[in-house]
């Protein structure tokens, strides 16, 4: 039984004027908490409605208006074994979902399965970090943001990537670097917490719910902001197995969603820091 919600950290407001951010901040006269319940099962999404609009559009003499264009967003994807999130987005790019095309696949173990998939796609492998016993293989960090400058990438998307980001490469994509995880962070995050240790971690603390998070990416394990997350209702006789199944079934839906939102340029920041996404049906709200 699965819940989704897509939402970003309280919903408060500050009073402090906004510092200056590479992307508009969000900056309300108000706003409205509102829920709609969409079955018996307990689905529901919640989102705030907002009064401002950000769309880019161009008002022409009749009133109405157009969307202005956006060009397809260059994608690097990092992994370290199957890639399974990374192949949905990459299906998502083929199938015109996504407005981004996958031109870098980035991973430490050079023969996964996630790897394998890209070279049978026509999609370039690099190895990062360089392998202690290799010398002559992989990059350097300094290196790597070298070839994601030269491959003219825009956002850096984590999909199962178990090392740590450089500092370097941070700094270099500011608010372009996004990671997935397999729990509701800030809960069951950071160092060691992964794959199905998460799963163990969520049933032994008896939570009712689990489920993915996407967050903006830190210099520290699943600290960043906050972007999106999807509820997964655990149940009584749950195993870490079984959960992590319908876990990760919500992975492939809810990255593909924003990694769309990012490509089409619906990420809006709130004063105080908070990430949201606007909605492309009615650019007046955000969730």
């Amino acid at each position: 039984m699965v819940s989704r919600v897509l939402f970003s950290s309280q919903l408060t407001f500050p009073a402090k004027p906004p510092r200056e951010t590479p992307i508009a901040p969000l900056t309300p006269p108000r706003n409205v908490l509102s829920f709609s319940f969409r079955s018996s099962v307990d689905r529901f999404a919640m989102r705030i409605v907002k009064a401002a609009s950000f769309t880019r559009t161009v008002a022409k003499v009749d009133g109405s208006r157009d969307e202005e264009a956006i060009s397809r967003k260059k994608l690097a994807v990092f992994v370290s074994g199957g890639g399974s999130n990374f192949k949905k987005i990459h299906e998502g790019c083929i199938g015109g979902s996504v407005q981004g095309d996958l031109v870098l696949l980035v991973t430490n173990k050079k023969d996964c399965g996630g790897a394998e998939y890209a070279r049978s796609n026509g999609i370039a492998v690099l190895v990062f970090p360089k392998p202690k016993r290799e010398s002559s293989d992989g990059l350097s960090p300094t290196e790597l943001v070298d070839v994601l400058r030269e491959y003219g990438v825009d956002f850096v998307l984590l999909a199962g990537y178990l090392k740590l980001i450089p500092a370097e490469l941070v700094k270099a994509f500011p608010k372009r670097i996004l990671n997935i995880h397999p729990a509701l962070l800030p809960a069951f995050g950071g160092k060691g917490l992964y794959g199905i240790r998460v799963h163990k971690a969520v049933l032994a603390s008896g939570a009712r719910y689990s489920g993915p998070t996407i967050h903006f990416v830190d210099e520290e394990y699943d600290t960043g902001r906050i972007l999106a997350q999807s509820a997964v209702r655990v149940v009584a006789n749950d195993t870490p197995e079984e959960l992590a199944k319908r876990v990760l079934h919500e992975e492939h839906k809810l990255y593909v969603e924003v990694v769309a939102a990012i490509c089409e340029e619906r990420i809006k920041w709130r004063e105080d820091g908070v990430p949201l996404i606007q909605s492309k049906d009615n650019p007046d709200d955000y969730y």
